[in-house]
């Protein structure tokens, strides 16, 4: 009788927990990963958005969609190079904090004969863009956390 009831009750403990959804095989969310997933009433992560508002904070802005996670700036001419300017569209893909949830795409033009020209971007322009912004973001995470 003992090992009927021992059954029993096993069947009604796993009945009764598969009625809570995913049988008793819920993932726990640790503080780190709402922070990572944490997104306010804009549609993307915040770190990751703020982090690229905060980067490009140097560069005139001229369109920002926090819902679809666009920023685009306008052109941006350094002082020390007035014969070159660049412009930048960064999109967040997503509500985490991943390496592949930014992408920045830099345009670059030179000055020649009085018209703006399209010119090559260096390939790891935008690689070092997107490290900066994550890394700011991940910063932003981590005092958000508390760790």
């Amino acid at each position: 009788m003992k090992i009927q009831a021992r059954t029993a009750i096993a069947i009604a403990l796993i009945a009764a927990l598969a009625g809570c959804g995913g049988g008793g095989k819920k993932k726990v969310r640790t503080a780190s990963d709402i922070a990572a997933a944490k997104t306010t009433t804009i549609g993307v992560n915040a770190y990751l958005w703020k982090a690229s508002l905060e980067t490009l904070a140097f560069m005139p802005l001229l369109q920002t969609d926090s819902n679809g996670g666009v920023i685009v700036t306008d052109w941006y001419v350094n002082p020390n190079q007035p014969a070159e300017r660049m412009k930048l569209t960064v999109t967040i893909l997503d509500a985490d904090l991943r390496a592949d949830a930014v992408r920045v795409a830099p345009v670059r033009q030179v000055l020649q004969n009085g018209q703006w020209v399209d010119a090559s971007v260096q390939a790891a322009t935008a690689q070092k863009l997107e490290d900066i912004i994550l890394t700011k973001a991940r910063d932003l995470r981590r005092v958000t956390v508390g760790g």
